[in-house]
């Protein structure tokens, strides 16, 4: 699969794409750049506390809204050895707004009355992070599932 443009090599509908699928928390990938996948998800309810040791992870909210808690450690030194929290805090992203979680921060996305999104990552990243808590029932641990137009 050397494309995964419209059948017809011409643009993908996003509101089409969106309209294959109804799972939740299980991104389907709509195209790719280079090395890194652009997915599309809808989501409702909490995902995981999570972290991406190695790479950023982008987020464009196509509609509702989406808020993403943020865990930041502290500096290298005995607190962060100890895994102590310096900080904690929560990003409101209302539709049509972008965010970024730096590589390394521990974060968990949710959306209490559901959203859709758009998601620039890496191919091959997975969907729950490097390091991540139990996965419930819910969430999908995927890499992306390549989106069937």
């Amino acid at each position: 699969m050397s494309s995964l443009n419209a059948p017809n090599g011409g643009p993908v509908d996003l509101a089409a794409a969106l309209s294959t699928f109804d799972a939740l928390w299980s991104p389907r990938i709509v195209t790719r750049v280079n090395d890194y996948d652009v997915r599309i998800a809808k989501v409702a309810g909490e995902h995981v506390w999570h972290v991406h040791d190695d790479t950023d992870e982008f987020f464009l909210v196509l509609d509702g809204e989406l808020h993403i808690a943020l865990r930041e450690l502290p500096a290298a030194g005995a607190d962060a050895a100890a895994g102590e929290v310096r900080t904690e805090r929560t990003v409101t992203l209302p539709r049509g707004s972008v965010f970024t979680v730096p590589k390394g921060v521990r974060h968990r996305p949710s959306a209490p009355s559901g959203a859709t999104l758009l998601m620039f990552e890496p191919t091959g990243t997975p969907t729950v992070g490097d390091d991540h808590e139990e996965v419930p029932d819910h969430v999908d641990a995927t890499t992306g599932h390549v989106l069937d137009l």
